[in-house]
């Protein structure tokens, strides 16, 4: 840590990532921003991890692929991003709540937290970062469980990177779970905005349409190799 008085963090972004884009870079780095700004916390690294197959997404390429394709994005574009596989390995779906857990036993109890210049042991704190879409998804009836949004929020904490159109600010004056917890939710706005969506890739590549700077030149080179998000030739009968 550079500097010992603040707390050692650690963010987390959960999702499909079927493409990792520009955006999902962009978060973090504006988080890294919005952190360099203030004294509490110190934001030591950046994880994503991918969902696994079983999370049954239409336009959802395999795990083996958005891993690789999430590896070669930070590979190749950032110094301190890195890519956890162990939730698209899984067999069965897994919550976003037992994710975080997953980061906080390896980083805290398994790896003891983070050793200081000083000698001392400080637990590193765990926050979800997410975008506003996936934040408006906590008041779709069914969709998220009471107890594992305590969990995520009134455990952990989020960190929110407001998008176009979405309401953020509304939505936690409005939801009484968010509400309760609302000093352990951050929200960034996007200075210069960026709509990128990986359901717009997909679309753009199904339909032969170029894709250049929406996301890393090796990302792109990886889908054309593996000829992913290109629909099925006809079978003729």
């Amino acid at each position: 840590m550079k500097d010992e008085s603040k707390i050692p963090l650690v963010l987390v972004a959960c999702g499909s990532f079927s493409p990792v884009t520009y955006l999902h870079l962009r978060m973090f780095e504006m988080a890294q921003d919005h952190f360099k700004e203030r004294n509490e916390f110190e934001l030591l690294t950046g994880y994503y991890s991918p969902v696994s197959d079983y999370y049954m997404k239409e336009g959802l390429a395999k795990a083996q692929h958005r891993v690789k394709m999430c590896q070669l994005a930070v590979e190749t574009t950032s110094d301190w991003l890195m890519v956890d596989s162990w939730e698209s390995r899984q067999t069965t779906y897994q919550r976003t709540a037992v994710v975080l857990d997953h980061f906080d036993n390896e980083l805290n109890t398994v790896g003891g937290g983070i050793l200081t210049a000083s000698g001392e042991r400080r637990k590193i704190r765990i926050m979800l970062l997410a975008g506003g879409d996936l934040i408006a998804s906590f008041g779709h009836p069914g969709v998220w469980a009471p107890d594992d949004l305590h969990h995520i929020v009134g455990h952990y904490g989020s960190v929110i990177i407001e998008r176009t159109g979405t309401d953020v600010y509304g939505f936690l004056l409005s939801h009484d779970i968010l509400y309760q917890h609302r000093m352990n939710v951050t929200v960034i706005k996007q200075l210069i905005h960026n709509d990128i969506s990986s359901t717009k890739i997909r679309l753009f590549v199904k339909r032969g349409m170029s894709i250049k700077y929406l996301l890393p030149n090796p990302v792109i080179d990886y889908i054309h190799a593996h000829n992913l998000y290109v629909p099925p030739p006809p079978t003729s009968d």
